[in-house]
């Protein structure tokens, strides 16, 4: 059998596998980040508590960007609910009772599904 090919035989399937799984190249790499990101964590860790003022300022710093990131996709579904209105808008009265039925009835089966789960 020529390199590289395989005969669908599970012991072709599992030694191709084990070839993936050891190369060792990609085994030292993956390691070698490892050991990088531990020292550079402990040393940050490290820094910080040498410097508590630091530490409460990268907290605080870090809150507010939680809450940046949420008040901006709270923004951005505030956007994609006024297009949806917009477009409703623009379709013709007996298209948008339609349209208005049908979410309806899909909002209703979901959260009927998200209370069954629940309880």
């Amino acid at each position: 059998m020529a390199e590289g090919s395989s005969s669908g035989e599970p012991i072709d399937v599992l030694l191709a596998g084990t070839r993936d799984l050891l190369r060792p190249e990609e085994i030292v790499r993956d390691a070698t980040r490892d050991i990088i990101k531990d020292e550079i964590r402990h040393h940050i860790e490290k820094s910080l508590k040498e410097d508590p003022e630091l530490a409460r300022d990268l907290r605080e710093s870090v809150r507010q960007l939680l809450e940046a990131r949420a008040l901006e996709y709270a923004a951005l579904l505030q956007v994609g609910t006024c297009t949806a209105r917009l477009g409703l808008s623009t379709l013709p009265e007996s298209v948008r009772k339609k349209l208005r039925e049908d979410i309806a009835k899909l909002l209703t089966r979901e959260l009927g599904g998200i209370v069954e789960q629940s309880l």
